[in-house]
Formats: C-alpha cells, structure tokens, sequence
C-alpha cells in the first residue's frame, strides 16, 4: 500500500471542544440495558438494579506508557479499553460501560483522534461495554488518555484480592512474557529505523509477540469458562504489571506465601526463540514482563479435577503459609525469592 504523503490533517481548532466531542462520539451506541443516559448529559445514568457495580480507571501517558513511533493510533485505542476492561474480569464481572476523556496538544490533528477513537470504538464492540462519557482538553505536550470502566457483578460472584488460603492453587491463563518481547523487538526496530530511515523491518517472525503488545485482548471468555467448570477463583489479579509482582499483591492481601515453579511457565515458542536471539532469560522474561493482561488466580485443590488438562489454563504453583515466604522453585530444585521487578509507574 503506498502511503500518503501528504495526509488530511483538519486542525482541532476548527471544530472546537464540543464540535470535536461530537464528531468524535457519534459512533458510539448504546446497547446495555443498565445505560439510562450515556454521553450528551452532565452526567451518565446507570441502573444495574439488584447487582453491585464495580469501577477502574486507568491512565496512559505519551512517551511513559506508550510509544507512537510504533504504537499506531488506533491500536492504541483498542488497547486503552482492553486493560480496563481487563481490571473488570479480574474481579470476575461482566464489563458495561466506559469513559474515554484525553488531553492532546495541537500537533495532533483531527484525523489523528479519528484513528484514535476508531480503535476504541472496535473495542467497545468487541467487548460490549457503551461508551457514556468523558472528557477532552488541550495538553502542552504530547497525549494522554484516560478511561474509566464500570462492571457489574453479582455480590457473591465478585473476587478480590485478599481471598487465596494455604494450600490453594495458582492458576495462570494463556500465555506470559510475549507482550514484553514484542516491545524489545519493536524497540530495536526503532533505533535501526533511527539510524537507517529507509530500513524496512522484516517482523513476519515476530508477528505474535508484536500483537501481544499492539493489540492484546482482555480474558472476558474466562469468566464464561469458568462458570461452566462451577469455578470460583478464591483471589484473582490481572498481569498487567509482571507475574512475579502481581503473585505478591495476591500474598501480600491475603496473608500467605507462596511457591512458583519454573518447569510450569506457560511460555509461547516464539517467545523463547526471541529470548534466545536476544540473549535474555525467558523465565526473567515471563515473571517480570507486563502487558500480558492475562488472569492470575488461585483456586481451591478440591477443583483441582475441573481444571487438569485444560489448554486454556496453566497451573503454576501453589499457597503456603505466610511464614514460608514467596519463592520461585527453579528447574534445578533451587527457592529463589520472589521480588516485584515488574512495571512500576513511579520508578526512576
């Protein structure tokens, strides 16, 4: 496809806030039952009758969270929604509704956010939830989005944190680490493009880490899974910040250790023949990479019959008294402490 060089780019100002608000927002449908009022109030209107809502908001800040030299627009979008939604599953509730508001600066034209909330209208599709509101202003430098998700989830069905007892499971979905290498890999494609403009990357070997890290998906088929197998998770998390830190917030809310078992890490080939070209540790990888959004929970062992063998879940260790502490069990029968070197938004 040949590029156009000399694209459209409408400025924001000729629109204004509410022009813009409107052009932007006039995709976006209302199908759930619970939305009374969505966007064109002062505030939305929700009803979720005899169930309790649940709320998470998240931010994404340009050059902190996200790179547009290789992050196009409209996966970007998509992927603002997927890891709210993704904080909704897990607390085992069905995602509804969402708020989108952003701050963009003017070297950002209106085709721009066009792409960008063409992403997060696929999004809300896809996952079903009505977009009711939100936000636009101006930012001196760069984007930010921020998006607020709201679930709903019968009261006894709701999972938390601070549930995992002794002896339960720790059960993973999918796959992990991928997410992070599709970063080094669109890294490293940055810096060769820096030095050598007209490089064109051959990324055809790399194709599923890129999509774990462009476009992931949040495990909303696992919530349905796992009511069929009459599972209910007795702590769960989504990783979004790294295994190893996650494991801890579980330990840490509910009071146990832990053993992590290095032979039972859910690694995708892909992964491990990039961790080899790359000269990095898949496991280091797969503990400590973010992004994955996938489900971390902890099970009782008398389920431990539903969910053997089952390709969509991988079990990785197991609860032990708090005393114990949280370890990894290497391939070589070694306990190696487990420490957060996941994600930290405020690390210098």
């Amino acid at each position: 496809m040949i590029e156009d060089k000399n694209p459209q780019r409408t400025p924001l100002s000729q629109l204004g806030e509410f022009g813009l608000v409107a052009h932007l927002t006039k995709n976006f449908n209302i199908s759930r039952p619970s939305t009374l009022k969505g966007i064109g109030d002062d505030a939305a209107v929700l009803d979720f009758k005899d169930k309790k809502a649940v709320v998470s908001t998240d931010l994404l800040v340009e050059g902190v969270h996200f790179d547009l030299a290789y992050m196009p627009l409209k996966h970007l979008g998509y992927k603002a929604v997927v890891a709210n939604v993704s904080d909704i599953c897990a607390m085992n509730a069905l995602a509804t509704q969402i708020t989108v508001s952003v701050a963009v600066s003017n070297r950002f034209p209106l085709e721009a956010l066009e792409e960008l909330f063409a992403g997060i209208t696929l999004a809300a599709n896809e996952y079903k939830v009505d977009v009711i509101g939100g936000d636009t202003t101006s930012s001196q430098k760069g984007l930010i989005i921020s998006i607020t998700a709201i679930g709903e989830a019968d009261e006894n069905e709701i999972v938390y944190r601070n549930g995992a007892k002794e002896m339960d499971l720790l059960v993973v979905t999918g796959d992990i680490g991928a997410a992070y290498m599709g970063l080094q890999v669109l890294e490293r494609e940055k810096q060769v493009f820096q030095v050598n403009p007209n490089s064109q990357p051959d990324l055809d070997a790399y194709a599923y880490l890129i999509e774990r890290q462009l476009k992931p998906e949040a495990r909303k088929d696992v919530l349905t899974l796992l009511h069929a197998l009459e599972i209910k998770p007795t702590a769960m998390i989504d990783i979004s910040d790294g295994l190893s830190s996650e494991i801890i917030h579980i330990c840490k809310q509910s009071n146990v250790g832990c053993n992590l078992y290095e032979d039972k890490l859910p690694l995708d080939p892909q992964l491990i023949a990039t961790c080899e070209e790359f000269n990095i540790d898949s496991t280091t990888v797969a503990i400590n990479g973010g992004e994955d959004y996938e489900l971390l929970f902890t099970i009782r062992m008398d389920d431990f019959d539903k969910i053997k063998g089952n390709p969509n879940f991988s079990i990785i260790g197991h609860m032990v008294k708090e005393t114990e502490g949280i370890h990894l069990i290497t391939r070589a029968d070694t306990k190696i402490p487990l420490r957060a070197r996941g994600w930290d938004a405020l690390e210098e």
